[in-house]
């Protein structure tokens, strides 16, 4: 009977919904896929056109009848129908991938650690509809740290920060629970608006999401380089209305930056502010570990450590940290008694 029961649950599926890319796991298979956060669906209508990496090559380039859109706003649904279709795709993607899907799956969702009741019950609903069987709901720093397989169920201070597209999630983990934790909705995606922002301002050209995000991706940083780099943007004049071409440094890029990555490093003193003294001590030995996409942008954990005088590190694979810890609660059934909150 066990057996029969394991391979009913065999579809369960963990999910790290983020404002830029959504990955899903799947039990027994590990990450099937990671796509952008992303639907186009026709305005009229409201009928989805695309989802994920289809519907991201529109952005910014659909006719006037077509939209173009993220679902999820820092960290939390502000569209439900579109986010209600987005979840669906990916359920059916699981489905048509695997032949055997006898159950709707149980779905593990990984949530920022600082949304309302209100903001969970709406993940919940809109995940059930999409064709959850049941859902359960786990903070994104504490999915992080079980990722990349922190001890956080021993009686010692694990201090994560997660830096994904729609917000900043930084936690002090022990005994399984989250002892301090803040949640700023500054990410990737605010970075590249900022970016966005100071080209405008210092060039008069306008340019697109995409651009904004390659070049951070490219050149940008929270640190000096050894050497640095430049690259040549091509945006639209805001005098003329004509295309046109700058080169852009990264110390230009690095000071677009500047206000985001200070807002995230006010919030990690404070956070350590808040922690208890024994786990700060812990904390002084073991260090900070950062996951998430932004984690990913070159000196930031070096700029960390200098402002903290603790040791940081960026954890291996980070943007699969969240997934990866959702996976385990999917293989080991120990997180969900010990580890995870459940909601129905």
């Amino acid at each position: 009977m066990g057996k029969l029961f394991n391979f009913l649950l065999a579809n369960d599926i963990g999910i790290d919904l983020g404002t830029a890319n959504t990955v899903v796991y799947v039990r027994g298979r590990g990450i099937v896929f990671s796509e952008p956060s992303i639907v186009a669906m026709h305005k009229e209508t409201h009928k989805t056109i695309a989802v994920g990496i289809e519907a991201k090559r529109m952005l910014g380039r659909t006719p006037a009848n077509i939209i173009a859109m993220r679902p999820l706003k820092d960290g939390v649904i502000a569209d439900f129908e579109a986010t209600e279709t987005m979840l669906r795709y990916f359920l059916e993607k699981v489905k048509s991938a695997r032949h055997r899907f006898v159950l709707p799956p149980r779905v593990v969702i990984a949530i920022p650690s600082g949304i309302t009741s209100v903001e969970r019950r709406a993940v919940i609903e809109t995940a059930t509809k999409a064709g959850a069987r049941a859902v359960y709901l786990i903070e994104e720093p504490k999915a992080s740290a079980i990722g990349i397989g922190l001890p956080v169920e021993e009686p010692i201070g694990n201090f994560i920060i997660d830096v994904g597209g729609g917000t900043t999630e930084m936690a002090v983990i022990s005994l399984g629970d989250i002892v301090a934790s803040r949640s700023i909705r500054i990410g990737g995606n605010e970075m590249d608006a900022s970016i966005t922002e100071y080209l405008k301002k210092k060039y008069n050209l306008l340019i697109g999401e995409r651009t904004a995000e390659e070049i951070k991706i490219a050149i940008g940083s929270a640190w000096p380089m050894e050497e640095e780099m430049s690259m040549e943007v091509t945006g639209r004049d805001l005098v003329e209305g004509l295309p046109r071409k700058v080169m852009v440094g990264s110390e230009e890029i690095r000071e677009a930056l500047k206000e985001n990555i200070n807002t995230i490093i006010n919030e990690v003193r404070a956070l350590l502010e808040d922690t208890p003294p024994e786990l700060s001590s812990d904390l002084v030995v073991r260090g900070i570990y950062m996951a998430g996409g932004g984690s990913l942008l070159r000196g930031i954990s070096n700029l960390l450590s200098s402002e903290t005088k603790i040791p940081v590190q960026v954890a291996d694979e980070p943007l699969f940290a969240v997934v990866k810890g959702t996976g385990k609660m999917l293989e080991d059934e120990h997180y969900f008694r010990k580890v995870a909150p459940l909601h129905f």
